[in-house]
């Protein structure tokens, strides 16, 4: 049973890292002007990915330097998902 809710956790820690990766990918196109937010489809995407991940990611913006045109914030709780994944990995074969 307690591995059933390792594997469950496991895959919703894949599917944030996926959804951060598009977040990631279309604030970059948006901050070169490759798509805008005038656009309906691009701007509710935009909306849905920022309210999902703004919470987590303003605490890592504040420790990490500015770099306007690209943001590193993605990138670090990319990282710190990955990590919580190979901890839990562990955890799963340790409990095996």
């Amino acid at each position: 049973m307690l591995l059933t809710l390792i594997d469950i956790v496991a895959y919703l820690l894949d599917l944030i890292s996926t959804l951060l990766i598009i977040y990631l990918v279309l604030g970059m196109l948006i901050s070169f002007n490759v798509v805008n937010t005038y656009n309906q489809f691009v701007a509710a995407v935009w909306r849905g990915l920022s309210a999902l991940f703004d919470p987590l990611l303003v605490p890592i913006r504040r420790v990490l330097p500015d770099t306007r045109p690209l943001d590193l914030s993605p990138f670090a709780l990319i990282v710190l998902i990955r990590i919580a994944g190979i901890v839990l990995g562990h955890a799963a074969t340790a409990i095996q």
